[in-house]
């Protein structure tokens, strides 16, 4: 594993002597003379957003630990962690490397991993730092102590509950409770508990506190019949940008995994309209049939179409049609929207994740210029 970090890290040193001269060229240029599809960040839109989730959490028992899937970006960690997050969560091992090799150790891979090198890996990583990962198989705990072999007290993990979501995750109680035990009885270091709920696709009030509720409930009554056996559970680790505001008052819960909050899109936004959407897709004009549509250079390959069609940032009189595989198409609503071959527009990012798959970086933008070329950490 150490020389499988030495030739990351020699990776990353290239890729960062790319990103330099990159970013040495498209620094401070106006971001209409950018090439396209280009991935825009509004800088402005994510530091208010950043700042409105610190402010929740600041004073308050419960922690914010923001998931790295949701921007992929180092120095947007970098920024959360500045701002008083208590560290980071990753769905990947080969991101917690990455934050590792930038300097952040206090990661939770708020996933399950398994196989002989996967697990190699994550013996190794935990000689230098005190990661977490989540564990919800009896087999995977043996395989990872007899994998550390004198070294398993290096390795920190937490049990991974189902309370709603119906994807990875052992029962809530007496089967949670046999796997804690198991995972001392092998030398590991029990962290504590998570448990993702998903996300609530209900909007703020009564209905969603009952669910929110319901699913918080299996997780701290599972903490209380731990701690009964005389085990002490530091972690309860949950929710998301959805229902931050009711997990992160829960008693019992002591971090939130919030991610999407950051950069946000507009698929999201209306779960958590206090966040300002701020990713968008720069593309050119490239072909107008007048009175009828338009087509731009940004298609499938620069945008994910999963959760529906996007929609123009700024012009009321253009409405996405369909998207194709290098093209968007566009019709023209109103006669008066004077948009022409060669002219360049923003469509707002519809679905982040996948999104940020699709690009090597983002273009930190300000005001109409670059501020910051911010590359995205690739699994």
């Amino acid at each position: 594993m150490l020389k499988h970090l030495q030739t990351r890290g020699s990776e990353a040193v290239e890729s960062s002597v790319k990103v330099v001269d990159q970013a040495s060229s498209v620094e401070g240029m106006k971001i209409h003379d950018l090439r396209t599809p280009a991935l825009l960040l509004d800088l402005e839109g994510m530091e208010s957003n950043l700042h409105r989730m610190a402010r929740f959490f600041r004073g308050r028992p419960t922690k914010l630990r923001p998931h790295f899937k949701a921007h992929q970006t180092l120095f947007l960690a970098s920024k959360q962690i500045e701002m008083g997050s208590i560290g980071i969560s990753c769905a990947r091992l080969e991101h917690a490397e990455a934050l590792v090799r930038h300097g952040i150790q206090n990661i939770l891979i708020a996933n399950e991993i398994a196989g002989k090198y996967m697990i190699e890996c994550f013996v190794e990583l935990s000689h230098y730092a005190p990661v977490v990962v989540a564990v919800d198989n009896p087999k995977v705990v043996c395989d990872m102590a007899r994998a550390a072999g004198k070294r398993a007290h290096e390795l920190n993990v937490v049990v991974d509950l189902d309370v709603r979501l119906g994807r990875c995750g052992i029962r809530p109680g007496e089967a949670a409770l046999s796997l804690t035990k198991l995972v001392l009885e092998k030398g590991l270091r029990f962290r504590g508990l998570m448990g993702y709920e998903g996300h609530i696709r209900v909007p703020a009030g009564p209905e969603k506190e009952r669910v929110v509720h319901a699913a918080l409930k299996q997780l701290v009554d599972t903490k209380t019949m731990i701690e009964r056996e005389g085990i002490p559970v530091e972690v309860v680790s949950c929710s998301g940008t959805s229902d931050y505001t009711i997990a992160g008052t829960f008693p019992g819960v002591t971090e939130i995994q919030a991610g999407s909050y950051l950069v946000m899109d507009s698929w999201y936004v209306s779960y958590a309209p206090e966040f300002r959407p701020t990713l968008t897709v720069l593309a050119t004009v490239i072909s107008k049939t007048p009175g009828e549509r338009i087509v731009v250079d940004a298609g499938a390959k620069a945008m994910s179409g999963e959760n529906g069609l996007p929609s123009v940032k700024g012009i009321e009189g253009l409405r996405v049609k369909a998207m194709h595989v290098e093209h968007t198409l566009m019709e023209i609503s109103d006669a008066s929207v004077s948009v022409d071959v060669g002219d360049k527009i923003e469509i707002w990012v519809r679905y982040l994740d996948p999104t940020l798959n699709l690009h090597s970086h983002m273009y930190g933008v300000r005001h109409g210029e670059v501020e910051k070329l911010l590359p995205i950490e690739h699994c």
